[in-house]
């Protein structure tokens, strides 16, 4: 087709190419907006489907919300005498932050175990790989709380039972997060170890640990904050911690304590998330 020169007084003439190129855009554009409408109109639908169903008030759940925080305003702020709660408060506490941390700690040195055995790029082959993977899916896909659950029929309520419901769950997701890691980094420099004749032992202390260490201490420091926030849940149920402490003032309607106690949780978590925050850098 012969090129289209622009006439006089005309406009500079654009070339087809781009004006097809514009058309796609266009149609694409449109396209993903109409999906994305279809899309929030079945949403809507099927939440409104199970609110019927269940019996559910969409409406009023938002109309009470305001309502709801200004209760939670003025009724969990501590009061003076709930600081006299404090003795039994900070050693629940600190309890909950020793567990935590050991949990996260002990998943990870065993987690990494399996993820350099379990690794496509330095495991030990066969079917070892499918096996990690399958054992740190089972582990992460139940939750903490369903953990709890199950073993407080063996373990009772006791702290032990609070900590191997933590090292499970965050055994699995360590596992998973640390073979995708060894498996992304440890691909060039062990097949230089192997070209230079390396041992197994040689090429996971020279090439596997170096590479990795930062992350696997970036997601410990990750893990432990997440398992703070968990463990107070877990402790209700398990009748040990900071969340045991909590359950009983809120059971007592004791609210003014139980806010002290949500403030202290508050306060440790934001501590914790700075000082890993802080690590990260240094290390990165």
């Amino acid at each position: 087709m012969a090129p289209r020169f622009a006439l006089a007084g005309e406009g500079p003439a654009i070339p087809e190419s781009t004006s097809d190129g514009l058309q796609k855009t266009t149609k694409f554009f449109r396209r993903r907006t109409i999906a994305v409408v279809v899309a929030g109109i079945v949403f809507i639908a099927i939440n409104a489907l199970s609110g019927a169903y269940v019996g559910f008030d969409f409406v009023g759940a938002l109309v009470d919300i305001p309502g709801g925080f200004v209760w939670m305003a003025t009724e969990f702020i501590p009061s003076v005498e709930s600081l006299e709660k404090l003795d039994s408060i900070l050693p629940a506490l600190g309890s909950t932050i020793l567990v935590s941390v050991a949990a996260s700690c002990l998943a990870a040195v065993i987690a990494y175990l399996f993820a350099v055995l379990g690794s496509r790029s330095v495991g030990l082959g066969g079917p070892v790989p499918l096996v990690v993977r399958g054992i740190a899916s089972l582990f992460r896909n139940i939750p903490t709380v369903a953990w709890a659950f199950i073993l407080l029929f063996s373990f009772k309520q006791s702290d032990f039972t609070g900590f191997l419901a933590l090292f499970l769950t965050s055994f699995g997701y360590l596992v998973r997060c640390f073979l995708e890691n060894i498996d992304e980094l440890a691909g060039g420099p062990v097949e230089a170890l192997r070209a230079s004749g390396a041992g197994y032992g040689a090429i996971i202390v020279q090439a596997v640990i170096p590479l990795s260490i930062t992350s696997v201490v970036s997601w410990v420091l990750y893990m432990i904050e997440t398992n703070i926030r968990d463990a107070t849940l877990v402790g209700i149920l398990t009748g040990t911690g900071i969340g045991f402490v909590f359950d009983i003032y809120y059971k007592s309607f004791r609210y003014d304590v139980a806010g002290l106690v949500l403030l202290g949780i508050i306060i440790v978590v934001i501590a914790c998330e700075m000082t890993s925050n802080y690590v990260r850098r240094k290390i990165m």
